[in-house]
């Protein structure tokens, strides 16, 4: 899927995710964090056969349809659906891969949880995906420095960049924390709450709420 546009972005941020459903803990921090860049562009990219799980609870239109709705009320968001297309695992440096060959002028910042951070080193690949981009990763405000740099890999830790002011010239290879509002929700509280039949209408945007109900998706 091609994505390149006419007056093509200098900064592109990048969110991806299984998205079952996208909610409003996806959402609120994607904006935020976007903002913080100052990116015009936030692609969120939902993954068909994530490496790290079986299976997923809506098939991939479902849950491709969801996304565009969120698109279709942020002009900042772009659906992205290429891994969609795949029939195989999806792996973020071969997305990364694709995208810089579409948006080569194109500075990349893939946005993550400090879950993700933690456990980088064992994503596919991962020192290579450290050429492609630079990695942003939201933490709880107030959330101790010193104690995550001390738990990552020293490779990771020794990229660390603690305020975006500190962002050096090279376009790829930095990890910037990003203290993001925190948002309590999970797409795996939203399936329960929906299967057990309890109210779960504020934790998603009204038109992904409505998509839900119609479809009689997660029961």
């Amino acid at each position: 899927m091609s994505i390149t546009k006419p007056n093509s972005p200098q900064l592109i941020a990048l969110l991806g995710g299984t998205f079952d459903p996208i909610h409003l803990g996806h959402i609120l921090p994607a904006q935020e964090t976007a903002q913080w860049l100052g990116a015009k562009e936030l692609h969120l990219i939902p993954a068909h056969i994530p490496p790290h799980k079986n299976t997923t609870h809506a098939n991939a239109t479902q849950r491709a349809e969801m996304v565009s709705l969120v698109c279709q009320q942020n002009n900042v968001f772009t659906l992205d659906s290429r891994e969609l297309n795949r029939h195989c695992p999806s792996y973020t440096v071969d997305t990364l891969h694709e995208i810089k060959a579409e948006q080569p002028k194109a500075d990349l910042y893939f946005i993550m949880g400090m879950d993700s951070l933690l456990s980088f080193t064992q994503w596919h690949r991962w020192q290579e995906i450290l050429t492609l981009c630079n990695l942003v990763v939201n933490i709880r405000p107030g959330y101790p420095h010193l104690a995550l740099a001390s738990a990552l890999d020293p490779t990771l830790a020794s990229r660390l960049i603690y305020n975006i002011a500190q962002l050096q010239q090279q376009k790829v290879g930095q990890i910037i924390l990003h203290e993001s509002t925190p948002v309590d929700i999970s797409s795996t509280s939203i399936r329960e709450k929906i299967k057990a039949k309890l109210d779960y209408r504020q934790h998603l945007p009204e038109l992904v709420f409505n998509y839900i109900e119609h479809h009689k998706l997660y029961r």
